[in-house]
């Protein structure tokens, strides 16, 4: 009986463990996106070095943007837990909450340049200030991209095709959410701590 059991184990850990195709796509997205940031991160250290580099303060609303994006990928996180609940009454509740903070810190990402622009700093100058707007777009863009994201789970629980027993795709929204909201992070603190 213990020898059928080991020799039982031993097969299944031969056995080939198979990806959702959807799931893996999305992980080189995110791997492809770390890869991007984390050249144009250097590409900053780098140039940074070579001098004529001009200081200023990042807008106070970046810091509060990053407790917003900080919030939203809790939200996710409890709409993922609701699908796996089948409770679609949470679900909708902490999507739709996840959807305001979302837009909420893209509107935040919109003043903050408004108020690097009213200082002087602009995307066409000084390589500091370039690079603030390219990385800070950058990630406003991936934001676009998390939004449209969240709206197609929106309407898949609308349509009632989000159960305990279907819910990839809250899965993978809520990976992709809590990517954007730690890449934010790192970059905020990038931005922050190396000018």
């Amino acid at each position: 009986m213990i020898t059928a059991t080991v020799k039982n184990n031993m097969n299944d850990s031969h056995e080939p463990h198979a990806i959702n195709p959807t799931k893996f796509v999305l992980w080189l997205i995110i791997v492809a996106s770390i890869m991007l940031f984390a050249a144009y991160t250097s590409a900053y250290l780098v140039r940074r070095g070579e001098g004529n580099w001009v200081m200023f303060d990042l807008p106070a609303v970046f810091a509060f943007t990053t407790g917003i994006i900080a919030l939203s990928s809790i939200t996710m996180q409890w709409a993922l837990i609701s699908a796996k609940k089948d409770n679609q009454g949470n679900l909708k509740i902490a999507l739709y909450l996840t959807l305001g903070l979302g837009i909420a810190f893209m509107a935040g990402q919109w003043i903050g340049w408004q108020q690097l622009v009213s200082q002087g700093i602009h995307l066409v100058g000084n390589p500091s200030e370039s690079f603030v707007y390219v990385i800070s777009g950058l990630h406003l863009f991936h934001m676009l991209g998390g939004i449209a994201f969240l709206i197609a789970v929106l309407i898949k629980t609308f349509q009632l095709k989000i159960t305990a027993k279907n819910f990839l795709i809250v899965n993978l929204c809520s990976t992709f959410w809590h990517f954007l909201g730690a890449m934010w992070i790192y970059l905020y603190f990038f931005l922050l701590l190396n000018r």
